[in-house]
């Protein structure tokens, strides 16, 4: 016993300093590209540097090497390999080589290695030697001569090509922007909207492909010499809901959103995973992306992107190739979007591609799922503020079918909800004659007393509907139908006691309903012509409505008890309609450059009409417009370490007659396998806005109008973008700077002219042009890897905006100087623990100081507001601390898999600021105070039945 535990303690002591004491000294190098096994591997080893090496066969089983080396020493190359396999190597004093896992190995090698002959074949064990154990041994001229042969560099041989698709391997739905990459070299590409793939000039047929897929786990393919001559279909897993008896080892699961160190200014997003993330009773995909630098993420009221200083309409959404209009859902809380019908969503924040155009600051590309082609599944989302529920099912072997519904309703929680996000407090200012006062009051404030605002819970829901029909007669044609629809039916109205001291009292009855929404649809086909060209051709239709009736009962009391009735309103019409036909083209030419191409056409109609009082229109605008062109672009990769693509996109805009010249151009250079440097700049042109009314007294409203370069010119921007990432196997640091110049911007406001009583009632209209600018610095660091992840996001901005009739420059309402974000996941089994906390400086606002009246010659009185300058005042900071945990619950014998959710919003209860709101009321200025949601507690319970 005792000597058994000293020769135990004598081996670890020979381990633990054996290179220091019997070193592998070799002058041996290795150059090319190895792709092999490993025992294949040590044979390679063995043969270079005239070393005997012992292993375990079922030590190295499965490992494979796919590694290019640049007359790197053995030694390093053993070293390295030994490391990522987790292995070590022993040099016993006769110069042979131990593979070992710990120190006790050596004993048992060292004993089997003394029964092996010196004539032994490397691959063949001698007599008596288990089948497990493997010898890599240099001595026979025959066995060097055949090793040689079977570890040549591999990249003296032939190119080859390969062609493939990647897929979800569950559901086989394609996996856009899905990376693939030749393991250990530079080569490497990214599938299209349809997951295809073409990689040129691979070494060789023993090559290993890497896939990665955000939400996804990666995968390796080792490639030989049947698979290479056949179109590959490489399927990945998701990266969680898998069984419990099936336990997948050597896999990286990716996060729920990430930075794309590859290309500039992009971001992903994996739908499936969204659940994971605090929200306030939706996965919402739009709004998960306000969690990512760049993107303010303190607009409770709106899921639309606030990209980098932009508003959301200067952001382009698509949906299965056709323009959103209106992205929001009930009063901007949640997307338009479920997240049940969605397969891919990239995020453009600037310095997009020539393919993209018609927008000032960024796109968002949203893909559909396309449906189960190998079984059916019905799936159910139910939550205290809505039910959801999502069929997908194969139709024949060749095509499949999706639908998606989803529709709030009104439960207990959901007018907890609304009654606190329609309360308001309020101060008054008394302004009569020509007093002044400051507007707002702190939350929590009042008129005190019975004599406050009272607010009715409004009655309200939404509902969106997805369809798609996705038909593949073979695998070089695909054609896909697919229909969205959404709306918003809000109503709003309330009434509101007022104070005592305004006269003798009295009420306000407000009407505030809206309904608004959108209707799209596409026809796609998507051809494969060779293993180099690519098509898809697109036609598509999409409407956008909004139609909202706005009118003031006002009942004014006297002191003597007298009552005055006075009415006014306005009824609001917005059309929009778009039809749209484009072709977008990929050619890959080579190994260093692919070509981009591709034409469009679209024709929209745009109206507004405003009424007042449902008698006389105010309002009649009707403009349609053409707009045609096309685009290229080149993707250079001059050499394995630098990519380029320059562009060019012209548009022809027949309202002004004029083409419209667009270059664009990016560049990522990778210093090291982990330093990357970025950049991109270009112009960009947008011939649709939607303006907004600034109106102090009831708020800011906005509708869609066609520029006609007169009144509303067409607007354009230019991007100046520059950045870097450093990515370690479980961190990325992201960091980007941007400067935009933008010009011909429009703001728009109107005035009532003419005598109610007299029935001569006008309105006019008046745009005003500018400019402006927006820059800033963002930067992320994020976890990647491991149980737990998440981020940190820090962004400094500045928009600024210059207007002639608002007196020179002024801060853009959605101004915010500096954000910080918080992202903090973890997973513990079948529980997902998360929390994000949010913090962003408030945003300006403009406010009326005093009210006055004046007595004109007939002697009748006129009320007038004396307003601050243009955004001179600031909200107060905006932040706010979610949490969420889910627990994934599986039955294997039912089929039924699921999740349960319970989220916290807004856990501290913060009165965060959304709009301050003015009313006149005999001479007096009352101001209320708009509050965000506050605490909110959401549970959901989602569902699948295969």
């Amino acid at each position: 016993m005792k000597r058994g535990l000293f020769l135990m303690a004598l081996v670890c002591l020979m381990y633990v300093g054996a290179r220091a004491q019997r070193p592998f000294v070799t002058k041996a190098a290795l150059d090319g590209l190895y792709t092999m096994s490993m025992s294949r591997m040590l044979d390679t080893i063995a043969v270079r540097s005239n070393f005997r090496i012992v292993y375990e066969q079922e030590m190295v089983e499965g490992f494979s090497i796919s590694d290019h080396f640049n007359q790197e020493n053995v030694k390093e190359v053993l070293a390295r390999m030994c490391k990522e396999h987790n292995l070590h190597y022993w040099v016993a004093s006769d110069q042979v080589i131990y593979i070992i896992r710990k120190p006790e190995d050596v004993h048992r090698l060292m004993k089997l290695n003394r029964s092996v002959s010196p004539e032994t074949q490397s691959t063949v064990p001698a007599a008596g030697i288990p089948a497990s154990i493997g010898v890599s041994t240099p001595l026979k001229p025959e066995v060097l001569e055949a090793v040689e042969q079977e570890t040549a560099v591999v990249g003296s041989r032939k190119p080859i090509r390969l062609t493939g698709r990647i897929v979800d391997r569950k559901t086989g739905e394609s996996l856009p922007s899905a990376i693939i990459r030749v393991s250990n070299t530079t080569i490497s590409t990214t599938a299209n909207l349809d997951g295809y793939f073409t990689l040129l000039r691979v070494p060789s047929d023993t090559c290993r492909l890497e896939v990665n897929y955000i939400g996804y786990q990666p995968e390796m393919l080792q490639l030989n010499k049947d698979n290479v001559q056949q179109e590959l279909i490489i399927g990945l897993f998701p990266s969680i809901r898998m069984l419990t008896e099936v336990v997948i080892t050597d896999k990286k699961g990716e996060g729920v959103m990430s930075v794309d160190k590859r290309r500039v200014s992009v971001l992903q997003i994996s739908p499936a995973r969204l659940e994971e993330l605090p929200n306030i009773g939706e996965k919402d995909i739009l709004r998960s992306f306000q969690l990512m630098p760049g993107v303010s993420g303190s607009n409770e009221s709106s899921s639309g992107a606030y990209v980098r200083g932009g508003t959301p309409d200067q952001n382009l959404v698509l949906f299965d190739g056709f323009t959103v209009y209106q992205v929001d859902h009930l009063y901007g809380f949640f997307s338009a979007f479920n997240s049940n019908a969605v397969k891919d969503v990239t995020l453009y924040k600037g310095g997009f591609s020539a393919k993209y155009g018609g927008r000032l600051s960024s796109v968002t590309d949203i893909t559909g799922k396309e449906g189960n082609s190998k079984e059916s599944n019905i799936a159910g989302d139910l939550s205290l503020l809505s039910a959801n529920i999502f069929l997908e099912k194969p139709v024949n072997e060749k095509s499949t079918l999706l639908l998606a519904y989803r529709r709030s309703y009104q439960g207990p929680l959901y007018d907890k909800i609304f009654n606190k996000f329609n309360s308001t407090t309020a101060t008054t200012t008394r302004t009569g004659g020509g007093n002044t006062g400051a507007p707002g009051g702190p939350p929590g404030g009042g008129f005190g007393g019975s004599g406050g605002p009272t607010v009715t819970v409004p009655s309200s829901y939404f509902y969106d509907l997805n369809a798609k029909y996705t038909y593949a007669p073979d695998q070089r044609n695909r054609f896909s139908w697919s229909i969205y629809q959404g709306n918003d039916n809000l109503d709003n109205s309330r009434d509101m006691n007022l104070p005592s001291f305004i006269g003798g009292g009295g009420g306000l009855s407000t009407t505030d309903k809206t309904t608004y929404g959108n209707l799209g649809s596409s026809f796609k086909w998507s051809s494969k012509w060779s293993s180099k060209l690519y098509s898809n051709t697109l036609i598509s239709y999409s409407t956008y409505h909004s139609d909202r009736d706005n009118s003031v009962t006002a009942t004014i009391q006297d002191e003597e008890g007298n009552e005055q009735e006075i009415n006014n309103g306005t009824f609001e019409k917005n059309r929009l309609r778009d039809f749209s036909l484009k072709s977008d083209w990929e050619l890959q030419a080579n190994e260093k450059y692919k070509i981009l191409f591709g034409a469009f056409a679209s024709r929209q109609n745009v109206s507004y009409e405003n009424g007042q009082n449902d008698t006389s229109k105010l309002i009649d605008q009707h403009t349609k417009a053409l707009t045609t062109g096309m685009y290229a672009e080149l993707e250079l990769n001059p050499t394995v370490d630098f990519q380029l693509k320059p562009g060019i996109r012209n548009t022809y805009y027949d309202q002004t007659g004029k083409l419209y010249l667009e270059p664009r151009l990016s560049a990522t250079y990778t210093l090291t396998d982990k330093f990357t440097l970025k950049a991109s700049g270009g112009r960009f042109y947008q011939f649709a806005n939607r303006v907004i009314r600034e109106d102090i007294l009831s708020g800011s409203r906005d509708f869609w109008v066609l520029a006609n370069g007169d009144a509303i010119p067409v607007s354009s921007a230019n991007h100046y973008i520059a950045g870097f990432s450093y990515e370690t196997g479980k961190f990325l640091l992201d960091v980007e700077a941007y400067y935009k110049e933008l010009d011909n911007l429009s703001e728009y406001s109107q005035r009532t002219t003419g005598n109610p009583r007299q029935r001569t009632l006008g309105l006019e209209e008046h745009f005003y042009s500018g400019s402006g600018y927006s820059k800033g610095l963002e930067v992320m660091l994020q976890k990647t890897r491991g149980k737990y992840t998440g981020w940190i996001s820090y962004t400094l901005a500045d928009a600024t905006n210059h207007f002639d009739a608002y007196g020179g420059d002024f801060f853009a309402s959605q101004d915010t100087r500096h954000e910080l974000k918080l992202v903090n996941m973890y997973r513990l089994g079948k529980w997902n623990f998360s929390a994000t906390w949010i913090f962003a400086t408030g945003k300006p606002y403009t406010a009326p100081l005093t009210s006055y009246t004046i007595d004109d010659l007939s002697g009748n009185s006129h009320t007038y507001l004396s307003i601050s300058d243009k955004n001179a005042l600031r909200m107060p900071a905006y932040h706010r601390l979610d949490a969420a945990v889910t627990y994934d619950f599986i039955k294997v014998d039912s089929r039924k898999t699921g999740s349960i959710g319970f989220s916290l919003f807004n856990i501290y209860n913060r009165s965060n600021v959304w709009y301050k709101q003015y009313s006149i009321i005999n001479n007096q200025v009352v101001t209320s105070n708009v509050n965000y949601l506050s605490f909110t507690p959401n549970l959901t319970l989602s569902l699948k039945w295969k």
